[in-house]
C-alpha cells in the first residue's frame, strides 16, 4: 500500500509519498501552510507523485474520543475539528489538509493519526489533575500528551537497534525541536509524558515556557493586570530560550551567544538543560528503572551540545557518554560507551513512518 502521509504544523505542511517498502518515492514541504490556497502546489504534486493508494494525517489532538487511528468518514472530520480550541495552532491546519486531500482525492481512504493517542495509555495516577473531579468530568481535565507519533516511533527503532523485544525494554524518549516532550515508555506503551492538557507544560522550549507554577500566572493576572490573551500568547510565544535569551529561540543561535560570552543566553542554555536533566530522572522513576535514553527532534538529533549537558549530569542512571560518538552521532546511532549500563541513542524523527504505519493497520481491519 503507498501511503501519502500529510504532516501539518502550526504553519507549515510536508508531504511523503512511502511505497511498500517504506521508501519516500515523492515529497513536498510548505513552509506557509494556511489550506485552500496551497491547494495548486498539492494539486501539481500529486499529479507528479505517481500512483496513491491510502492517506495519513497527522492531527495533534485526539481529545477523549479519539485514542486511536480512525478512518476518516461520517463525522471523523467535525469532530476533529471540535477539538480546535485544545490545541489553536495545529488543529485548524491538520482539518485544513483532510479538507485538501479530500477535495482533490475524495477517492482515497484517509485516516487521521492522533499525537495525543500514544498517550492514552497513561495509568490514572499519571494522566488525572487533583482538581475537583468534577471539574475533570465536565470539562475532559487530563494530561494528554503529544508528540505521541515520534515517541512511538523512536521506543519501536531503539528496540530495533538493540535487537531486544520491545515489551522488555524501559525507555526515555526525548522529543527535542522548536516544542519539546519527553515519554516514559513501558514494553511499548506510555506511562508518563512532561507534556499535559496543552503542549505548555514541561520542559523549557524555543518560545514556550514549559511548567510555571500556576499561581505565578494568577498573580501576574490579579496584581501585575496582564490579561488572559497578553499571557496566554506570551507563553507561547515570548518565552522559554526566546524569552531568556531573545533572539528566535532557536538552539544554535542560543549556543552561539552563549560561546560568545553572552550571560543571557548562557543563562538560557542551563535552564534549559537543567529542566531537561530534571525531567529525564523524572521519568526514569516512573519507569522504575532505564534501559535506554533516546534523544529525537531536530534538536535532540543536531545538537551534541545538549546531549553531552543533559547527560553529564545523569550518571547515576547508568548513562555514559561516549565524546567522540556524540560528537559524531549519524542517522540512528548508539553515542554510549561500551561499557555503560544504559544505552543511549540519537534517532531520526520519522514520523512519516508511524503515520503509514497506522494507516496500513487501520485500512486492513
Amino acid at each position: 500500500m503507498r501511503v501519502l502521509v500529510v504532516n501539518a504544523g502550526s504553519s507549515s505542511l510536508k508531504l511523503r509519498l512511502l511505497d511498500g517498502s517504506d521508501d519516500i518515492t515523492a515529497a513536498l514541504d510548505l513552509d506557509q501552510w494556511a489550506g485552500a490556497h496551497e491547494a495548486d502546489r498539492i494539486r501539481e504534486f500529486l499529479a507528479g507523485a505517481g500512483r496513491v493508494d491510502a492517506v495519513g494525517h497527522r492531527i495533534v489532538h485526539g481529545g477523549t474520543a479519539f485514542r486511536a487511528p480512525v478512518r476518516i468518514e461520517g463525522t471523523v472530520r467535525d469532530r476533529i475539528a471540535a477539538l480546535t480550541e485544545l490545541a489553536p495552532l495545529h488543529q485548524p491546519r491538520g482539518v485544513a489538509g483532510i479538507d485538501a486531500l479530500t477535495g482533490l482525492r475524495p477517492d482515497l481512504p484517509a485516516v487521521a493519526c492522533f499525537d495525543t493517542a500514544f498517550h492514552a495509555t497513561l495509568p490514572d495516577a499519571a494522566a488525572t489533575y487533583a482538581l475537583p473531579q468534577a471539574w475533570n468530568r465536565r470539562w475532559g481535565l487530563r494530561r494528554y500528551g503529544f508528540h505521541g507519533l515520534s515517541h512511538a516511533y523512536a521506543s519501536r527503532r531503539v528496540a530495533q537497534l538493540l535487537d531486544r523485544p520491545l515489551a522488555a525494554l524501559r525507555t526515555v524518549t526525548c522529543h527535542l525541536g522548536a516544542g519539546a516532550s519527553l515519554a516514559a515508555v513501558a514494553g511499548g506503551r506510555s506511562v508518563d509524558t512532561t507534556m499535559g492538557f496543552t503542549p505548555l507544560a514541561g520542559l523549557v522550549m524555543a518560545t514556550r515556557s514549559g511548567s510555571v507554577d500556576p499561581g505565578l500566572v494568577l498573580w501576574l493576572q490579579h496584581h501585575a493586570g496582564v490579561t488572559a490573551g497578553r499571557l496566554s500568547h506570551v507563553l507561547e510565544h515570548e518565552s522559554g530560550l526566546a524569552g531568556l535569551a531573545g533572539g528566535s529561540g532557536d538552539m544554535r543561535e542560543v549556543l552561539r551567544a552563549a560561546a560568545g560570552g553572552a550571560p543571557s543566553a548562557t543563562l538560557a542554555f542551563a535552564v534549559y538543560v537543567h529542566r531537561l536533566r530534571r525531567e529525564i530522572a523524572a521519568m526514569t522513576a516512573a519507569l522504575g528503572g532505564l534501559d535506554a535514553l533516546v534523544f529525537t527532534g531536530g534538536v535532540g538529533e543536531h545538537s551534541p551540545e545538549v546531549r553531552d549537558a543533559a547527560i553529564g549530569g545523569l550518571s547515576h542512571l547508568g548513562t555514559v557518554l561516549d565524546p567522540h560518538r556524540n560528537r559524531n552521532a549519524t542517522t540512528d546511532s548508539d553515542i554510549s560507551t561500551p561499557d555503560a549500563p544504559v544505552r543511549t541513542f540519537v534517532i531520526t524523527a520519522r514520523e512519516d513512518l508511524e503515520i503509514a504505519r497506522h494507516t496500513r493497520a487501520t485500512l486492513r481491519t
